[in-house]
Order: structure tokens, then sequence, then C-alpha cells
């Protein structure tokens, strides 16, 4: 990982500027879930990771309380990140179809892995104030990493607060960009944004996103890629 990277993933991690997410994630931390009982929660923001040079960057929109909040990496043991990882895998985007910890020895390949907010927030919905303060951190992400082509936003909430990170530096319309699993658009600053449907257990278990939708649109992003 490149310096400027490492250097903002601990300015990250030390951040408390949220007063009601630093208490929310402290309250997960001590109350845990009877399963984790044993284990120590990472209890702090989150930072991105994966490949520092990809050309893909894909957005979540927060930690999960006993996932990523718990294990200290998004996407990290829980069941989206089951599915999720079983789908990278197949799409050759990872070296592993699991994220159970943070030294699991997972390695993602021409890939970035980051959410919008860095703190896991009450009932998965942060305050739009929340997400400006954090939108520094994004920001900074986005200019960190300069190969980026493609940002696949997991989610229509990802992909809402995608856009209003970009209406932040551009003259963006919300209603030019419509929500859809594997809708296409191109961004001001020519990257092509890309809406999924978020990995969660609740649109996996209704069939709303399956391990053949999830795979096709990832080796379609690998397409893309091959013909620029």
């Amino acid at each position: 990982m490149s310096a400027a990277l490492t250097d903002l993933n601990n300015k990250i991690i030390k951040c408390n500027l949220c007063e009601r997410l630093v208490e929310f994630r402290n309250k997960i931390s001590k109350e845990k879930r009877k399963q984790y009982i044993d284990e120590i929660y990472w209890g702090k923001p989150i930072t991105g990771y994966g490949d520092s040079k990809a050309q893909v960057l894909m957005i979540g929109l927060a930690p999960a309380a006993h996932g990523g909040n718990r294990t200290g990496r998004v996407f990290t043991g829980d069941k989206s990140a089951d599915f999720l990882f079983k789908c990278l895998y197949q799409a050759k985007l990872t070296n592993q179809p699991t994220s159970n910890y943070r030294n699991d020895g997972l390695k993602l390949y021409n890939l970035y892995l980051t959410v919008a907010l860095k703190c896991v927030p009450p009932g998965d919905k942060p305050t739009p104030l929340e997400l400006k303060t954090c939108f520094r951190f994004f920001k900074s992400e986005i200019n960190f990493l300069s190969k980026v082509d493609i940002i696949v936003a997991l989610g229509k909430i990802a992909f809402d607060a995608c856009l209003n990170f970009y209406k932040e530096n551009y003259t963006i319309k919300n209603n030019d960009f419509i929500f859809s699993h594997g809708a296409k658009y191109k961004l001001p600053d020519k990257k092509i944004l890309i809406g999924s449907y978020h990995p969660s257990p609740r649109n996996v278990n209704t069939g709303r996103i399956d391990v053949k939708k999830m795979v096709k649109l990832l080796k379609e992003v690998k397409r893309l890629l091959n013909n620029k």
C-alpha cells in the first residue's frame, strides 16, 4: 500500500469527530453478540483495503455492527461478506472465497474495497452531516487511488452517497443517475459508476441477488476495463 494511503488510514482509525457514531461503535463493542462474546471488538473507524493501484473501487455504505466493527475490516466476518467474496473469487478478483478476519491472507486483485461512512451507524442509517463529515476521507481515497476507472456501489444508499460526494465537487443531478443493478453512468471525472444490489442476507434470501447475477456484473466490470 502507498505511503499516502497508509497515512490516511492511520488518520481514519483515530477519528472521533461524530459523537453519536463514537458512542454507538463503543456500545456495540462492549455489548457484543453472544457468538462473539470472547472476542475483542475492533470498535474503531474502518479503513479501505486492497490493491492501491486498482482500477476498480467497490464501495459499501458502512461497516456492519458485528462484521467490520468487530473484525476491523469492511465486509469481513458477516453474511454479506460470505456472499460477496464467494462471488469475487469466482470472478477472479480475490485469492480466496472467504473474508473472516483481518489477517486471514486475503488479497484483492485490481480491486480496492471501502465504505462511504467509516463507522457503524445506529440502524444502518447515518445522518447527512455524518456522511458529509466522512466524505473528507473518501475524497482522499479517490485522490490517492489514481488508477481507478470504475466505482461499483453496493446498494442504493452507497450509490446515493457516492453521488452526494460528487455533488460536493461537481454540478450533477441525482435524477440523471437512477439506481438499478448493473446500471452504468459516466461521472464528471470520467469514471464509470455502476450500481449493484447490496449482498445482504435480505437480498440474497429473497432472490433479488444471487451468485449468478453478481458474478455476471463483476465479469462485466472486467470486460469494461479490458475495452478501455
